[in-house]
């Protein structure tokens, strides 16, 4: 007998609520693992460094803000229940990321994006969306996602200090779950996108780290 409780369609409405508030609210969501910066060593920044790092982690705590809502989204209009529950645990592993993202932006004496709910609410209707048109495209929707991701998780590891451990060890940790939920993604029979609605995609991420750096 499955120990699998099915949730009725306001219970799904009430979760995505609260998931929405642990994505938004400061310090709200906890991590279900430490932070791999907590064995590093704190570099000697310069004012313009440290504000340089604060602005990619605040564009890569407002991926995670995206990612979190995307799946969310998904979730609640996913047909097959395999695929529902893979979303949600998804997510589950995003709010490690979400949470260690956060705390490096408070250590370096900055803040989150106020943007964050406007990007939650447009991921989420994406997200939806994506769920109603087919499970198959929900899948592929989020490899393309994560693979747009880990390229700028490569580009950012360029540019942080050399000397910013805590930082790199986040975003290379980061780096490896973003991989395998693409790779996992795939494997469960979501559709490969084309270059060109990967390509637009892209468009789109860069209008969320131009505003996200600074603001």
């Amino acid at each position: 007998m499955s120990s699998h409780r099915e949730y009725s369609p306001a219970d799904r409405l009430l979760m995505q609520a609260d998931a929405a508030l642990r994505t938004l609210l400061p310090f709200s969501g906890q991590p279900n693992r430490p932070t791999p910066a907590v064995l590093k060593n704190e570099a000697e920044l310069s004012d313009s460094e440290a504000r340089h790092v604060a602005g990619l982690m605040r564009i890569n705590h407002t991926g995670e803000v995206c990612a979190q809502a995307l799946y969310q989204g998904q979730a609640l209009t996913a047909r097959l229940p395999r695929v529902r529950q893979a979303m949600e645990h998804a997510a589950e592993e995003e709010i490690d990321h979400l949470a260690w993202c956060e705390q490096r932006i408070r250590q370096l004496g900055s803040h989150t994006s106020v943007l964050n709910p406007l990007f939650y609410g447009l991921s989420f209707g994406i997200g939806a969306s994506a769920g109603l048109v087919s499970d198959r495209i929900s899948l592929g929707f989020v490899a393309a996602t994560e693979d747009q991701v880990c390229k700028h998780l490569d580009e950012h590891l360029e540019r942080i200090p050399e000397t910013d451990q805590k930082s790199r060890a986040i975003l290379l940790q980061m780096r490896e779950d973003e991989a395998r939920h693409s790779t996992a993604a795939l494997d469960a029979g979501g559709l490969r996108f084309p270059a060109p609605i990967k390509f637009g995609m892209s468009l789109m991420a860069k209008v969320m780290t131009k505003t996200t750096y600074r603001i």
